[in-house]
């Protein structure tokens, strides 16, 4: 069976391999994770500009690492969605 994930913005579970892992790792820092390996906490956004739009207003990710992101890593996430 395929591993299901939960996007933090329109709250639907797809398979991992269709989302965009964003992953907080010992250090504090937050990036984008695309081989889906790097160590660390995970959340997971479709790659969908209206959960993109979602994400982006309401700070989700502040909310799910418990921290301030800063707008940079929003910035690398939009142009891995939008291109």
């Amino acid at each position: 069976m395929d591993k299901l994930r939960m996007c933090i913005a329109c709250r639907a579970m797809k398979d991992k391999r269709d989302l965009l892992r964003i992953v907080k790792d010992k250090t504090g820092e937050i990036s984008v994770d695309n081989s889906g390996k790097k160590n660390g906490r995970g959340a997971y956004i479709c790659k969908d500009e209206e959960c993109l739009k979602k994400l982006e207003k309401q700070k989700l990710l502040n909310k799910t690492f418990k921290t301030n992101v800063d707008d940079e890593v929003y910035k690398k996430i939009r142009e891995e969605i939008v291109g």
